[in-house]
């Protein structure tokens, strides 16, 4: 990069002859300071990558356990079905020896410590893709629907969550809708109004089917995957439900 630039530079100065002069004089910094070029080409084009370094899975799994505490907690009171719940889910993703060490860390979290909120999520949305925090999302709504009641403050708790993940709002009350029962949650769940058209609908259909196919999600780890694949089928049912709706 820093020889290009000296091309460049020596072209404007001196034409064709200080352009191969800047060219020469770029590649002997590069090589007597070989960390410039590979900060350059790291800013240029790996910025992404540098805000979103891989997260470990212990680190993964206990900053799960914090967030899913909370929402556990989000009522005043520790229920014992959430709390099965997530020993379930631990089991199914991890295996039963890796679940129980970590559901006596959740017992500890949940037993002895201040969790910060903020900290945690604004960790998880830094290290995690968009997707994957959606699915997070999932996870944090099966645990209050464990009892089959989700409270007022359990969703506050969630919308917390979600904003610190950088949800947006259409997506959030997808997810939502797919856990607390009310009219018109089929459109909720396309993300679309009850006064879209069936064109807008079958878009629509087609845009959430496309986000939450299980072929695009193939190296997400398979906890999430599951909550994507029933994301999906939840998608296929609104979207059949609305069919029906209107005779389309």
């Amino acid at each position: 990069m820093i020889k290009w630039i000296g091309a460049f530079l020596g072209s404007m100065a001196y034409g064709f002859r200080g352009a191969i002069a800047g060219y020469f004089i770029g590649y002997l910094i590069e090589q007597l300071f070989p960390n410039t070029k590979r900060k350059t080409q790291w800013q240029t084009t790996g910025d992404r990558q540098a805000r979103k370094p891989n997260i470990t899975p212990r680190d993964f799994e206990l900053n799960l356990l914090s967030l899913a505490s909370l929402v556990i907690k989000a009522d005043g009171s520790v229920n014992q079905t959430e709390l099965d719940y997530v020993r379930r889910y631990f089991v199914q993703s991890y295996g039963k020896e890796r679940a129980n060490a970590t559901f006596k860390t959740f017992n500890e979290v949940i037993k002895n410590r201040e969790i910060n909120l903020a900290r945690i999520a604004t960790y998880v949305a830094q290290h995690t893709r968009y997707e994957s925090r959606l699915q997070i999302l999932h996870f944090l709504f099966g645990i209050a629907n464990a009892d089959g009641h989700i409270s007022d403050n359990e969703v506050y708790k969630i919308n917390e969550i979600g904003r610190f993940f950088r949800i947006s709002y259409h997506d959030f009350e997808s997810i939502k809708a797919m856990f607390i029962k009310k009219a018109g949650n089929a459109y909720k769940i396309l993300e679309i109004e009850k006064t879209a058209t069936d064109s807008e609908v079958k878009k629509a259909y087609r845009t959430m089917a496309k986000k939450y196919h299980p072929d695009k999600l193939i190296n997400l780890p398979d906890h999430l995957k599951q909550g994507a694949e029933e994301k999906f089928r939840k998608v296929q049912e609104a979207y059949e439900q609305i069919q029906k709706e209107r005779g389309m």
